[in-house]
């Protein structure tokens, strides 16, 4: 006893201060801070930057009641009027279509892989080919979709093979963060229903899923804003039409990329160049309008706790 209080260190009864800084610490907690800060607002300027040159230069045509309700045919790029009702409405039903095919497979294959399939042999393949679908470039898929759709079967280029190549990209983005989602779910939640005797797909369905549903509409809203943008399929599979076709099966339609890259050439005239940065701000209002829908159905479709 003696030794070890000899070998106490004596504070003379001064309380010790393990929450202060020296001033080297403080000096890297502060430039770090910095550093962070500065980083956000680089990435910041050119987003805003962006949305700015989007909705100046675009925004006076949606102020008119003929750009959401008129299409462009019989207008050329020399003339002003018209509108982009043919665009949205084939951007949206072949969007509609995709999700339609993508979303029951990618949430069906992340169920298989958080609750069936740990470990397994058949987990490992679909996770890599998953993997191999992330980094596949939109031309790719539309070629392959082209080869098997048009080439093989001897199909017409219609706005269902354009929805068919957005599928193997929106797949992966769905699935993936489906997958996420469903692994934040506690286990104790599965553990109180199997104690119940509750099966193990009614767990599934009526608790597992529910819980994770808000997640599970962020990565859906995720993989549309992920394809609606995309040009390369739409070149490829579907011409572009200026008359409103909503019939995915039968001839051409119009989308919102495609509207933009017919005029994209001709930018020189202020009609097209308005047209251009008109469709695109209609392309990005869109694409708002629906994650803010998915928000409002999230929040009031998944389980609350009492």
């Amino acid at each position: 006893m003696s030794t070890l209080a000899a070998n106490k260190p004596a504070y003379d009864g001064q309380t010790l201060d393990l929450t202060g800084k020296s001033g080297l610490r403080a000096f890297k907690d502060t430039l770090a801070t910095v550093l962070i800060v500065l980083a956000f607002v680089v990435a910041l300027i050119p987003l805003l930057w962006i949305l700015w040159t989007v909705v100046s230069k675009g925004y006076h045509l949606l102020l008119s009641a003929d750009w959401w309700n008129q299409s462009q045919r019989g207008v050329t790029v020399r003339r002003e009027g018209g509108g982009a009702y043919h665009a949205i409405m084939g951007t949206l039903i072949m969007s509609l279509i995709t999700a339609v095919i993508a979303v029951p497979i990618a949430v069906l294959g992340a169920v298989y892989l958080v609750e069936y399939g740990k470990g397994t042999k058949a987990a490992r393949v679909v996770s890599f080919m998953i993997d191999i679908l992330t980094g596949v470039p939109s031309i790719v898929a539309a070629l392959f979709i082209y080869a098997v759709w048009i080439t093989m079967f001897g199909f017409n280029r219609v706005g269902f093979a354009v929805s068919l190549s957005l599928v193997l990209l929106m797949l992966p983005v769905v699935l993936r963060s489906t997958e996420e989602m469903l692994k934040l779910v506690p286990d104790e939640l599965r553990e109180a229903s199997y104690a119940l005797g509750v099966p193990k797909w009614k767990t599934i369905l009526k608790v597992v899923v529910p819980t994770a549903f808000g997640g599970i509409i962020t990565g859906v809203m995720l993989g549309l804003a992920r394809v609606m943008g995309e040009t390369a399929p739409l070149l490829i599979l579907v011409g572009y039409s200026k008359n409103i076709n909503l019939n995915p099966f039968d001839g051409f339609m119009g989308a919102l990329p495609t509207m933009i890259n017919q005029d994209r050439t001709e930018l020189a005239l202020q009609p097209a160049a308005d047209r251009v940065w008109a469709a695109a701000l209609t392309l990005i209002l869109l694409v708002l309008s629906l994650n803010l829908l998915a928000r409002l159905i999230a929040r009031f479709s998944t389980i609350k706790s009492k």
